[in-house]
């Protein structure tokens, strides 16, 4: 377990960021902001715009770092860093695991899902070795309706299953649901 490590999840648009990016800045005088979604129409960078321009008017030490697809790549690199491991926020693990996902769709479903497998648990390892604060922004995806497509119902599971390894190594695993975060980990019932 990585006790500096917080996975933050909940639906879209209830809060998950700005209840990352709040924690995040009043545990760390400065962080690297890894946003990991792709622009790919006037809609998605609209989004980023606002994500953008909520941290510049912040006026807190942000660097954005762009990597949509190499985070536990970049994860371990910054983990490394002479100058000490930077605190972390990674927005959003969802969109990663869709870069991912995405990139491997053409290999067929087995080769697809062993992928997957293989990219979560890289994340995984990188996550609960990095040295530092890291907050971790995820979907919670499975509450919804069973998609419609074979793609999309892996994309749900493999979803589920990262949100639930990682629950497992994050010191503080919060739920934030219509603005409201709530630190689930530490009721956990213990079997």
């Amino acid at each position: 377990m990585n006790d500096g490590s917080v996975l933050i999840t909940g639906g879209a648009r209830s809060g998950k960021s700005t209840f990352a990016e709040k924690l995040c800045m009043k545990r760390a005088d400065s962080a690297v902001y890894i946003a990991t979604a792709q622009a790919y129409d006037d809609e998605m960078r609209e989004r980023i715009r606002i994500h953008q321009d909520r941290r510049h008017d912040s006026e807190y030490g942000w660097k954005t770092v762009e990597e949509p697809l190499a985070l536990p790549e970049l994860l371990d690199t910054l983990g490394q860093s002479p100058a000490g491991a930077p605190a972390l926020v990674v927005d959003c693990l969802t969109l990663w695991l869709t870069n991912v996902l995405l990139q491997v769709e053409p290999e067929g479903t087995q080769i697809m899902e062993e992928r997957l497998s293989l990219a979560i648990g890289r994340l995984a390892r990188a996550v609960e070795t990095y040295p530092g604060v890291v907050m971790l922004v995820t979907n919670e995806v499975g509450s919804g309706i069973v998609p419609e497509y074979p793609l999309g119902r892996i994309y749900r599971d493999w979803a589920g299953v990262m949100n639930q390894r990682l629950a497992q190594i994050c010191g503080e695993v919060f739920l934030v649901t219509a603005g409201i975060p709530l630190e689930i980990k530490s009721g956990e019932y213990d079997l």
